[in-house]
C-alpha cells in the first residue's frame, strides 16, 4: 500500500533548495504573480532544519565578478571559453552577462548591500587585466542572500517553506510534463505535493560520498565539506532530472576545489594570500608553482593538486614580508591565526613537521630566488631559477623573522557536472527538448570545464533562480 496521500497538495510552483538559486526563484515568482486575480501558492524545500538553512550559499563569502556598474566582467566570456578548452556554453554566459545587472538590482531592492572592500592581493576580475581593484561580494556574505530574501519569503503568506524535507522524485502526467514532487518529511512519511512548475535548485553532489567516487573517483571519501551545509547537496536535482531523461552538462570528474586550514572546522576556512609564501607537501618538498599566476586563477588548483597527488596533506610557509603585505589576514579567512615563531625550527615544532627537512627546503627556495623588485600589487616578474617546480612571480627569500605557517588541506565546495538547461532555465533532454514545467538554476546545472573561474557561482545561482521563475510565472498566464 502506498503511503502518498490521495488527495495532495496543490501549489503553482515548488521550489527544492533554499540557497540563493531557489530564493532567488520564489521571491521572482512570488514578485511576478503579486497581481493575479486567482490565488497563487508556492512551496519551498530544504532539507535543513531552519537554523541550517542556506546550504552553500550561507557560508560563502560570495565574491561576486562585477564592476561597480554591476556589469559582468567584460573579459570573463573569453576567459571560461580558453579554461573550458571552447566546450562551454557561451550562449548561456552571454545570458548570464545580460542579466546580471538587473539581478543584483534585484538583490539589493531586497536589502543585500553590494560592498566593495579592498583585497590585499591582485586578482582579475577586472577586464582580465590583474588588478587592485576592490573585488565585489554581499556585505556579511552570502548568509545576507539567505536572511534577506529568506525573511521576503516568510512575510509572504503564499509561501509554504518546508523545512526537513527531501525531495524523492518528480512526478508526470501521462503526457510527459512535470506535475509535482513527492516528499519525505522528518517523520519518515510520504507525501505527494502537485505543482504546475518545479524548480531543482537543491546545489550538485559533493555532499554525498557515493556520488562524488563514482563521479570524482577513488579517495573522495578524504575531501572534506568546505562548509557543514553543503552536506545536504546529495546530487537530488540531477538524480530525479536523470530519471526523466535529461541531459547534462559540465565535467563530472571535476571539482571545485580549496586550499583550507585544517586546524578549524570553521566554514569557508580558506587560504587566498598564499602567492608570496611556498606550499610543501607531507615530504617537505615544494610541489605547486605558487606564483603563476594571480591567486583567482590558482587557489582551485592548489586544492585540486593537494587533494588528487598530495595526500590531503601540506603546509603554507611565509615570513615576515607576507605580514608586512597591508590587510594580508584579510585574505587568510580561517578563525585561527597562522603558527608564528622566531625561527623556522621552532615553526617547524607548531606544525608538528620535522626541523631539519623544513629548513632545507626552505633554504633550497631561498637559493633559487632571483633578482627584481617584489611588488605584491601586480604580476612582478621576480621568478626562481634552478628549481622545480619554479616560482613566476614573487619569489622572495624566507629569511625574515617572525615565519609563519599554516598545514592545510583541500576541501570540495562544488561539483562541476549537473543538469543541462536551456537559456530560459528550462531542463532539457539530449535533443534540446524541454522537459515541461522542469526547470533548474545554480550548481544543479552543469556549466565548468577543467577550470572554475571564480566569483561567478553565486551570481549565476541568482541570474539563473531569477530567468526560470520569470519563465515559470509567464508560461502559466500563456
Amino acid at each position: 500500500m502506498s503511503s502518498t496521500p490521495s488527495t495532495p497538495e496543490e501549489y503553482d510552483l515548488i521550489v527544492i533548495g533554499f540557497g540563493a538559486a531557489g530564493l532567488s526563484a520564489a521571491v521572482t515568482y512570488a514578485e511576478a504573480t503579486a497581481d493575479r486575480g486567482t490565488p497563487v501558492r508556492i512551496a519551498v524545500l530544504e532539507r535543513s532544519a531552519k537554523e541550517d538553512r542556506g546550504g552553500a550559499t550561507r557560508w560563502t563569502g560570495a565574491f561576486l565578478r562585477v564592476n561597480e556598474d554591476r556589469q559582468l566582467d567584460t573579459d570573463y566570456a573569453d576567459h571560461l571559453t580558453r579554461e573550458s578548452k571552447g566546450l562551454v556554453d557561451t550562449a548561456y554566459v552571454a545570458r548570464l552577462a545580460q542579466e546580471t545587472p538587473q539581478t543584483l538590482a534585484f538583490v539589493e531592492r531586497h536589502g543585500v548591500e553590494i560592498s566593495y572592500d579592498a583585497f590585499p592581493l591582485p586578482h582579475t576580475f577586472d577586464g582580465g587585466v590583474p588588478s587592485m581593484t576592490p573585488p565585489a561580494s554581499p556585505l556579511g556574505g552570502g548568509a545576507s542572500i539567505v536572511s534577506h530574501l529568506g525573511a521576503a519569503l516568510e512575510r509572504d503568506p503564499r509561501v509554504d517553506i518546508r523545512y526537513e524535507t527531501e525531495a524523492l522524485r518528480l512526478t508526470t502526467t501521462d503526457e510527459g510534463a512535470v506535475d509535482g514532487v513527492v516528499v519525505r518529511g522528518r517523520d519518515g512519511r510520504t507525501q505527494q505535493l502537485r505543482g504546475r512548475s518545479v524548480v531543482l535548485a537543491c546545489g550538485g553532489f559533493q555532499g554525498s560520498v557515493e556520488a562524488l567516487t563514482r563521479y570524482v573517483g577513488e579517495r573522495a571519501c578524504d575531501l572534506p565539506l568546505i562548509a557543514s551545509g553543503i552536506a545536504n547537496n546529495r546530487g537530488d536535482a540531477l538524480r530525479m532530472a536523470m530519471e526523466l531523461g535529461a541531459d547534462t552538462a559540465g565535467q563530472f570528474d571535476m571539482i571545485h576545489a580549496e586550499p583550507v586550514d585544517r586546524r578549524t572546522k570553521a566554514a569557508d576556512a580558506v587560504l587566498y594570500g598564499f602567492a608570496c609564501g611556498i606550499f610543501l607537501n607531507g615530504k617537505l618538498e615544494r610541489f605547486f608553482d605558487e606564483g603563476r599566476d594571480t591567486w583567482d586563477n590558482t587557489f582551485e588548483h592548489v586544492g585540486y593538486e593537494i587533494w588528487k597527488n598530495q595526500d590531503q596533506e601540506a603546509y603554507w610557509i611565509a615570513d615576515a614580508k607576507t605580514l608586512a603585505i597591508p590587510g594580508i589576514m584579510n585574505s587568510l579567512l580561517s578563525d585561527v591565526p597562522p603558527e608564528q615563531a622566531g625561527t623556522l625550527g621552532e615553526l617547524a615544532a607548531k606544525l608538528g613537521v620535522d626541523p631539519e627537512g623544513l629548513e632545507k627546503s626552505v633554504a633550497e627556495f631561498n637559493a633559487a630566488c632571483g633578482p627584481g623588485e617584489f611588488d605584491h600589487t601586480r604580476l612582478d616578474g621576480k621568478s626562481t631559477t634552478g628549481v622545480t617546480p619554479p616560482k613566476s612571480n614573487w619569489a622572495t627569500p624566507l629569511d625574515t623573522a617572525p615565519f609563519i605557517g599554516v598545514p592545510v588541506t583541500s576541501a570540495v565546495c562544488f561539483t562541476y557536472g549537473g543538469i543541462r538547461t536551456d537559456l530560459d532555465g528550462r531542463v532539457v533532454t539530449p535533443s534540446g527538448a524541454p522537459i515541461p514545467g522542469l526547470y533548474a538554476a545554480g550548481e544543479a546545472t552543469g556549466l565548468y570545464y577543467h577550470s572554475y573561474p571564480p566569483a561567478t557561482s553565486v551570481l549565476r545561482s541568482l541570474v539563473f533562480g531569477r530567468i526560470a521563475a520569470t519563465h515559470a510565472a509567464a508560461r502559466q498566464t500563456a
